[in-house]
């Protein structure tokens, strides 16, 4: 599958553009690089024998200069061992059509008298944008070519496509608009989703209430403040997980979600330590008065990384609403995905 570039990419070579993305890349995320060290792992090894050389291309110099200031290492990898990598380039579409559906669809449309009168303006209008191909209805639409939905699976379409991952109505809209010409559709995309039972369970309905607005001080910096807790316990996984794990960045609100096997200490410093070697120590740890985190094991582990820690009142869960109010968020995504077999949450 070719990536389609832009007139600004199309003069550099494939070796260039991949130490334009490390380029870019780094400069990103040079806040949370720096004074850290990493690992660059690259399928070209040309971009690896390249940055040992003491001779540079003017271009590639300039940006060699650039990567001075990070401590880095380049790892060259055989594109096999890259295929997870190369599969967040290509853009996931949501494909709804199957040999099965699309023979229901051409019989539906011969028993479609709206169908079969569009098919009958084809011949004589020749700006029609409808037109018939191996005896099925499409229309041009933005320079695709949609199948014409007749009206009696209308519905069934939109619900295809809907449960797909229990998407919203503008998400759903636009897996359908990819493959499908039905006419209203948003109104109908609205009905479907307010008739969706799983998502009329899952769905918590929360409103707006009365209260004080207490804001928790934040540091003008990222990852300076880190609101931690435990969901669970959840059906439990192939490899025995339980719980979740999740750490909020109080700042960007960048979320972290670590499956652990239990809300043990060890397993809370554990994934923490994990963060400790991307990101470094926050300033101060947020968390509630569970057992992992009112341990010995925690506080002196906060006291020797030189980590206020801070624990809310018992019973007063908005103390660190933060992480509640992803929770809040992350109960109906798990149940909704996990409907068919609960312990494939993770």
């Amino acid at each position: 599958m070719s990536k389609k570039t832009t007139p600004a990419e199309e003069k550099y070579s494939s070796y260039e553009l991949e130490v334009l993305a490390v380029v870019n890349a780094l400069r990103k995320f040079r806040t949370y690089l720096m004074g850290n060290h990493l690992k660059i792992i690259t399928d070209c090894s040309a971009f690896q024998r390249t940055m040992d050389k003491k001779d540079l291309v003017t271009r590639i110099a300039r940006w060699a200069l650039l990567l001075e200031e990070f401590d880095y290492e380049i790892v060259h990898r055989s594109g096999q061992r890259m295929q997870h990598v190369d599969a967040l380039s290509r853009y996931p579409v949501a494909i709804i059509t199957s040999d099965t559906l699309t023979a229901r669809l051409k019989r539906a449309q011969q028993e479609y008298e709206y169908t079969q009168s569009l098919r009958s303006m084809i011949g004589s209008n020749n700006d029609s944008d409808f037109f018939d191909k191996n005896e099925i209805l499409y229309k041009y639409v933005d320079g695709r070519e949609l199948i014409v939905v007749p009206r009696d699976m209308q519905t069934e379409i939109i619900k295809l496509a809907h449960e797909k991952g229990h998407f919203s109505a503008a998400k759903t809209e636009g897996v359908v608009k990819q493959e499908f010409f039905i006419p209203n559709l948003s109104k109908q995309v609205q009905n479907v989703i307010v008739n969706c039972v799983p998502c009329i369970l899952t769905n918590k309905k929360s409103g707006k209430k009365d209260g004080f607005l207490n804001p928790i001080p934040k540091e003008d910096v990222p990852l300076s403040t880190y609101h931690v807790d435990f969901i669970g316990p959840l059906p439990s996984s192939n490899r025995k997980y339980q719980h979740n794990l999740t750490i909020v960045d109080a700042f960007t609100k960048f979320t972290w979600l670590y499956p652990v096997r239990s809300t043990s200490a060890e397993d809370a410093l554990d994934k923490l330590k994990v963060q400790q070697k991307t990101f470094g120590n926050p300033k101060r740890i947020i968390t509630d008065r569970g057992s992992a985190f009112t341990s010995k094991a925690f506080g002196d582990y906060c006291t020797n990384e030189n980590i206020q820690h801070f624990q809310i009142t018992t019973g007063v869960p908005r103390g660190n609403g933060q992480v509640e109010r992803i929770h809040r968020t992350l109960i109906p995504v798990l149940t909704k995905l996990s409907i068919a077999d609960s312990t494939k949450w993770v």
